[in-house]
Formats: structure tokens, sequence, C-alpha cells
């Protein structure tokens, strides 16, 4: 009997680069986040060329049980008084919860459920977030370095944009030096 052991992919914590073959990366710029930022005049200031976050996530097999992994890289900066943040979406399958873990930098986590009703976690290095099933998430960069964090969640999630179309209930601003949190007042 023949028994190999293979080297699966890694990733290195202090910097969250993945080392793998099978590494799939995105770029999201400030052109791709239209209506995210609240100050639209401070957004369009911005070249649409300027990178906000980078993913990276292994290819994996798709399916019912099957697990994604990857990386966000959120790059420190405002757009008027509000820090850079990702997108956020809740889960095409609603039911589908996800894990963050904080690897490098600092920052907020912010979840929402369908209701509308929203909460913040503090994110850091060694940082561990349970997303529970029918909660829309987002990363806010309150740091002046990097924040990355690896995700774990279901291949069949999917992700739906469209039902965040008022957005999130909260705006995380810097105001005098400090981070602030402010209620977002929709309707």
């Amino acid at each position: 009997m023949s028994i190999s052991v293979s080297t699966p992919p890694s990733v290195a914590f202090l910097n969250g680069q993945f080392s793998a073959e099978n590494v799939i990366k995105k770029v999201t710029r400030s052109g791709d986040l239209r209506g995210v930022f609240h100050d639209g005049d401070s957004w369009q200031a911005i070249s649409p060329e300027t990178p906000i976050y980078e993913v990276e996530m292994l290819r994996s097999p798709q399916g019912e049980g099957e697990l994604y992994a990857g990386v966000t890289h959120l790059q420190p900066g405002r757009v008027g008084d509000e820090f850079y943040m990702t997108r956020g979406h809740f889960h095409q399958r609603r039911e589908q919860g996800e894990v963050y873990f904080g690897l490098k930098g600092i920052g907020l986590l912010l979840l929402q459920d369908e209701k509308g009703d929203a909460r913040l976690e503090r994110v850091s290095p060694g940082s561990v977030h349970i997303i529970p099933g029918f909660s829309a998430h987002r990363l806010i960069n309150t740091g002046n370095e990097i924040l990355s964090a690896l995700a774990v969640w279901p291949s069949v999630a999917g992700h739906d944009y469209a039902s965040l179309t008022q957005g999130f209930a909260l705006r995380v601003v810097e105001r005098g030096g400090k981070v602030q949190v402010r209620e977002v007042q929709n309707g």
C-alpha cells in the first residue's frame, strides 16, 4: 500500500496571503461601489480606479456540503468621513452562515438582520466571528493599515446585494479623530 501526503493551501497569518496554486483574486475599486458610501460627492471625487478591497479565494468544489475559503484585504481610508468598507451582502440562501477570522489590522464587522436590527463586532488579529444565517454582513476598516480577515462559507450560500438597496442601518465615521457610529434613517 502506498500513502501519499499532500500539502494543503496555507494562509500567512501575519499578512493574510494565501499560498496555493488555485487562488482567484478579485479587486473591488471605488467605481464599483456606487451608492455604498453616504457622501456621493466625496465618492465621486475619488478616482474610480482606487482599490478599496481585494478578495483572494481558493477554487474549490461547488455544491451542497462544500466550503469556500477566502481572505478579504480592506484598505485603510475614508470617503468623506466614512471609513472604507466592503459592499456587504446577505446570502442568497439566507439560512447559510459564515465564519470570519481576524488576521491583520483593526476594524468592525457590521451585522444586520432582515428587520434592519444591526450590531457591530470588533475585528482584530485572532478575533473569531460567527455570522448567523439570515444576517447581512460588511467589514469596515477603522485602522491605519490593511484589515485582513479569513472567511469560510458554504459554496451554495451565494451573494444577495440587491436586498440592501436601502443600505445598512449603521454608518461608521471619523469625527474629531474618533470612530463614531451613527444610525441611518431610511424612508
